[in-house]
């Protein structure tokens, strides 16, 4: 948290959890990204790699536009 201007509340940022693509610890960093003073990297290593520890919801353009429900079952010649 950031030091709050006098009279408002504290500045809360987002996070999100990530893997270090070097050791693979898993830890919170600044979805919105940041300087590398506000996201240093990975505690464990210090390096500055890293993945989402999961995938992001999938969006309607990747999704398949039809229903399974009109599709006929497989037949074995």
């Amino acid at each position: 948290m950031s030091p709050a201007p006098e009279g408002d509340g504290p500045q809360l940022s987002v996070v999100e959890s990530v893997r270090c693509l070097e050791c693979g610890a898993v830890y919170a960093k600044p979805l919105a990204g940041g300087t590398v003073r506000e996201n240093p990297g990975c505690p464990e290593c210090g390096y500055v790699g890293w993945m989402a520890t999961s995938p992001p919801p999938l969006s309607g353009d990747v999704l398949p536009r039809r229903s399974a429900a009109g599709q006929q079952p497989d037949h074995p010649d």
